[in-house]
């Protein structure tokens, strides 16, 4: 089923059971993914790994945020983005554990031959298609410098 249409089944859901925060969520996901489809060039149905960038994306502004509520002590807004967050990642893939990351790290410096720093380009890139909707694009990042500069 596509992600479209799980929004849909989940957003009649909250409303049965007069969910706020889940409709809130819902719907914003619900605008992106009609944002998407109507853009300049994009085809009828998106890709899945449209769908996770996309979902991705609502996450990473609500973390965004909430770090900034959370500085100005404003804990009302901070509690509505948090409960945002937990809705939307119920539709993201299940995240990597920092072990399965690593040996999966380590399989790609293998196949692109990276020895040291200046060949972090090239590792992200594979890394991303790898990986993609499974992990942070920051912890990502900071595993590969750390582990082009072990070597």
């Amino acid at each position: 089923m596509s992600l479209e249409k799980d929004v849909m089944v989940a957003l009649k859901t909250a409303m049965l059971n007069k969910d706020e925060a889940a409709l809130r969520s819902l719907r914003a996901i619900k605008a992106a993914i009609l944002l998407a489809k109507t853009a300049e060039g994009a085809t009828e149905e998106l890709e899945e790994a449209a769908e996770i960038k996309l979902l991705q994306k609502l996450v990473k502004q609500r973390k965004d945020s909430l770090e900034i509520f959370q500085q100005q002590n404003r804990p009302e807004l901070a509690v509505k983005e948090a409960e945002e967050i937990a809705v939307i990642e119920r539709f993201l893939p299940k995240p990597m554990s920092e072990d399965e990351l690593r040996s999966g790290l380590k399989q790609i410096l293998l196949e692109v031959g990276a020895q040291s720093p200046a060949d972090m380009g090239k590792v992200m890139g594979a890394a991303n298609k790898a990986f993609a909707g499974k992990v942070d694009g920051r912890t990502l990042s900071a595993l590969v410098k750390q582990m082009l500069s072990e070597q």
